[in-house]
């Protein structure tokens, strides 16, 4: 009873403080946000400097995440999230739709490209079956090398030669030492979105936030898709 009365009241104060923040036309104090790893680092790190230089009373904090973080319980202010919908419970704007395609270091693409037939190595997530379905119908051949559980151990894995990985096209293109091959059609996938509670959803800061979000996706949009 009494464990179920403390998250009542938890429950009652998180709401509290969401409405407040809602409510607050202010562009000064805290403001948290949570993105993936690669996202920021090869994209919003320029929409938060941007954001920092206009609004240097904001008191930004950057949560760097692969994992959902609990926008209800103000784990975080704003995410930026790859995901088919911004959730029941969640206010969004969808930035960007994406595909992937297969990236390599160059001396792997100059191998394919030179024998195209020959088989392939993949790196491959780990839940996942193996070598992609497109591929596999382009070259029989093709088998997996390497199973990981991290895109970003992926990406380093590609670019030291260690085989083909199937990514975003965002990674694949912003990352040194990878080129795309030709080894399948690009694929659509999960598009970007930006969510908040609906309680915070109008206030300034992440609503100033959001803005810059926008404007960055709408002018390097064309990064994402093939």
């Amino acid at each position: 009873m009494a464990a179920r009365h403390g998250e009542q009241m938890e429950q009652h104060q998180n709401a509290l403080l969401r409405q407040l923040q809602g409510s607050d036309e202010t562009l000064r104090g805290p403001l948290v946000i949570t993105a993936p790893q690669i996202l920021l680092s090869l994209h919003l790190v320029h929409v938060i400097d941007q954001f920092c230089t206009l609004h240097p009373e904001v008191e930004l904090s950057v949560n760097a995440a692969n994992d959902l973080v609990d926008l209800g319980r103000r784990r975080a202010d704003l995410a930026v999230r790859v995901s088919d919908s911004p959730g029941d419970t969640l206010t969004g704007l969808r930035l960007s739709d994406q595909h992937t395609a297969a990236f390599a270091s160059p001396e792997v693409a100059r191998r394919i490209a030179a024998a195209p037939d020959d088989p392939v190595g993949w790196i491959v997530y780990s839940q996942t079956k193996g070598v992609p379905a497109a591929a596999l119908a382009r070259n029989p051949r093709g088998f997996v090398r390497a199973r990981f559980d991290d895109m970003i151990a992926m990406t380093g894995a590609a670019q030291a030669g260690l085989g083909v990985v199937r990514m975003p096209m965002f990674i694949g293109r912003g990352t040194p030492g990878l080129v795309q091959v030709p080894v399948m059609e690009p694929t659509p996938y999960v598009p970007i979105w930006a969510v908040a509670h609906a309680d915070v959803w109008p206030g300034a800061k992440v609503s100033a936030f959001r803005v810059l979000l926008k404007a960055y996706f709408r002018e390097h949009g064309a990064e994402f898709l093939a």
